[in-house]
């Protein structure tokens, strides 16, 4: 679904890549070969309920125990694609500490996050509320989002 939209933004050194269970040779490959790493994790959605309140009560997401195992594991293996000095962004459509801040949090303290540190960026359009990007459906009029 994003590469209309890169399109549109006239983005075309972008390389997507769904990072798989287990083992996945395309990530061993490519180990610290990229200047920066979108990690859009999969998540509760708990953002776009103003868009769709239905969701609540129609959950077609994971419990949310498995998402926390899934955005973990992915975020410590897209980590390993960063080269010295490049840019890790994690990414998710939820409002959750959980999903969001506590998750960074931990993997900031493991291993894998050792060599990273959050550095918000100086020139970002949107306001940063402290080191993270947070957008809410009441202040911002806009789904639920959170990144950093």
């Amino acid at each position: 679904r994003s590469a209309p939209r890169l399109s549109k933004a006239g983005v075309h050194n972008v390389e997507r890549h769904v990072i798989q269970e287990g083992k996945d040779k395309w990530l061993k490959r490519r180990k610290r070969s990229f200047d920066k790493v979108l990690v859009d994790a999969p998540c509760s959605g708990v953002g776009a309920w103003r868009r769709n309140p239905d969701a609540r009560w129609l959950r077609k997401t994971k419990p949310i125990n498995e998402l926390l195992s899934i955005q973990t594991d992915v975020l410590h293996r897209a980590a390993r694609l960063v080269r010295p000095g490049g840019r890790l962004v994690y990414a998710t459509c939820s409002l959750l500490l959980e999903e969001n801040e506590h998750q960074v949090a931990r993997f900031l303290s493991s291993d894998d996050g050792s060599e990273f540190e959050l550095t918000p960026p100086s020139n970002f359009h949107v306001p940063f509320d402290g080191d993270y990007l947070r957008l809410s459906p009441a202040l911002h009029g806009c789904d639920g989002f959170f990144g950093a």
